[in-house]
């Protein structure tokens, strides 16, 4: 069995999408899977079983990246393609059968969406895939049996990031003598580039010696190692939120300008604190250090899914 899977180009979307291919692998085990992505999700998908192959995406002017793509798979016939980008382009193809996600933003959880376009009621959750060598990779970047807490303070778009000062309040709290984290350390996660090194740098510098900086310094298969192995994430709306509640990880997303009720972390343990003045643009500000300290703890706290 041939199934195309196109999905997003931002690494939260992939993440959520990776619901439906866990369940289309579950339903097809035989299957050969071929993914169309953008750049930066290409990661997402590096280790899933079943992919015969990833074809990325980069968008180009005049939509020449769906040329692209018929360059790719057009001549070929499919017996299932799942077309998250809302396109024309799945139309054009020689299927037995589709799937094609509605274009246009649309009210309520994306992850609801997602199981709906199969008739999936509760959605499936998202799946991080990743190999022993990127287990033994985190277990020698995370060293040690103490716990470790993931700390993503950088996003993509900086309206979205929680001051620095307050993810190390936070840190400080949550590590004090009798805390249930007493003595962790910290993972750094962000991605690459200089602008998200300067927002997640005044973190670093605050911890010293109890950090270990992976900003922009590992793969995606290797950072979802990394979070497997957290006792906790905390961090700003972003892929690594999403990526971090993939893994079963305790995750606590911080949101502002951006809609919780859309973009929630779905994992079997999450949580989220949400400034009061959110959706507003400026509204990061809002969320305070005892807001987001109440909303760790209550997770940790929670007993284990069965």
């Amino acid at each position: 069995m041939r199934i195309l899977f196109i999905t997003a180009t931002r690494i939260g979307d992939a993440v959520l999408s990776t619901g439906l291919l866990d369940h289309l692998i579950r339903q097809h085990p035989q299957a050969r899977f071929v993914i169309a992505c953008g750049p930066a999700a290409e990661g997402v998908f590096a280790r899933m079983p079943g992919r015969a192959w990833t074809i990325v995406l980069t968008k180009r002017r005049l939509r020449l990246h769906w040329l692209e793509l018929w360059r790719e798979v057009g001549t070929q016939r499919w017996d299932l393609v799942v077309d998250l980008r809302g396109s024309a382009f799945s139309f054009l193809l020689r299927t037995k059968r589709r799937f094609v996600m509605r274009g246009g933003r649309q009210p309520g959880p994306r992850l609801a969406h997602l199981g709906a376009l199969m008739g999936l009621d509760p959605p499936p959750l998202p799946v991080a895939w990743f190999s022993a060598a990127d287990r033994d990779r985190a277990a020698a970047l995370l060293p040690g049996d103490g716990p470790w807490i993931a700390l993503g303070p950088t996003a993509n778009w900086d309206r979205k990031v929680w001051p620095a000062e307050r993810f190390i309040a936070l840190f400080e709290a949550l590590t004090a003598p009798g805390q249930p984290l007493e003595g962790a350390r910290a993972a750094i996660l962000g991605g690459p580039g200089p602008q998200e090194a300067a927002m997640a740098a005044p973190v670093l510098a605050a911890l010293g010696d109890r950090a270990v900086d992976l900003v922009g310094r590992i793969a995606l298969p290797e950072a979802a190692a990394v979070l497997a192995r957290a006792a906790l994430f905390v961090g700003n709306d972003s892929g690594l939120m999403h990526l971090s509640a993939a893994t079963g990880t305790p995750t606590l997303g911080l949101f502002g300008p951006s809609r919780v009720a859309e973009y929630a972390p779905a994992g079997r343990r999450t949580a989220t604190a949400i400034a009061p003045s959110s959706p507003a643009l400026d509204s990061m500000a809002d969320l305070t250090l005892d807001q987001a300290l109440s909303a760790a703890e209550t997770l940790l706290a929670e007993p284990l899914p069965a």
